[in-house]
């Protein structure tokens, strides 16, 4: 199983560099949850759950 990641320089207007990546997209998603939260102040919703799921891309975060 290849890792999953979430990179927020994909996300538009975002002067963050954080990448986090998981074995698992459940692991993804919670830590990608608390970056959002307390980098972010992002609540943790239902919809933006969906979001990370569709953000998440397998393999490594590029470089």
């Amino acid at each position: 199983m290849a890792r999953k990641y979430v990179d927020c320089r994909e996300v538009p207007g975002s002067t963050c560099s954080v990448a986090l990546s998981a074995d698992t997209e459940d692991e993804l998603i919670t830590a990608a949850i608390e970056h959002a939260k307390t980098c972010h102040g992002q609540q943790d919703t239902p919809e933006f759950r969906q979001q990370l799921r569709q953000m998440a891309k397998e393999g490594p975060p590029p470089g």
